[in-house]
């Protein structure tokens, strides 16, 4: 299980994954070392995935975020999921329970980008989009 200072090397570690573990170490109490352990334990454990980055999709040249809920037509998921992976513009893509399939989270260019992506889903269900207007909190953990 995990304990307090797991949590705060979580936390340190979400904020900037390239903080030197010595610079954690200062912060939580314990030597670099002693981290580092923690860290692998936590990798060995798959709490931690990944390193990554976040990327500023609007600086990119991609302001419009859209949600989108699908509603398949067909039984025939593992060609829709074949198409979610070819397409740059989703950053993120669940299978859910409840209301609708999937749950989409896509970026854009422009609303002419998002209408050739919402003519592409309308091959293999019906959508439902929400578009943002605000990030209020964003987490990993």
């Amino acid at each position: 299980m995990l304990d307090q200072t797991d949590w705060k090397i979580l936390q340190y570690l979400q904020n900037n994954s390239r903080m030197q573990w010595q610079e954690i170490g200062k912060m939580v109490h314990l030597t670099g070392q002693a981290v580092a352990a923690r860290i692998k334990r936590l990798q060995d454990m798959e709490i931690i995935e990944d390193f990554t980055i976040t990327v500023n999709q609007e600086k990119l040249g991609k302001p419009l975020l859209a949600f989108i809920t699908v509603f398949m037509k067909s039984t025939n998921h593992a060609a829709f999921q074949q198409f979610l992976s070819m397409q740059e513009e989703i950053k993120e893509a669940y299978r859910i329970s409840g209301e609708g399939c999937y749950w989409l989270k896509a970026a854009l260019s422009n609303q002419q980008d998002l209408n050739h992506l919402l003519d592409a889903i309308l091959v293999y269900g019906n959508y439902r989009i929400n578009l943002s207007i605000q990030t209020v909190k964003k987490t990993n953990l």
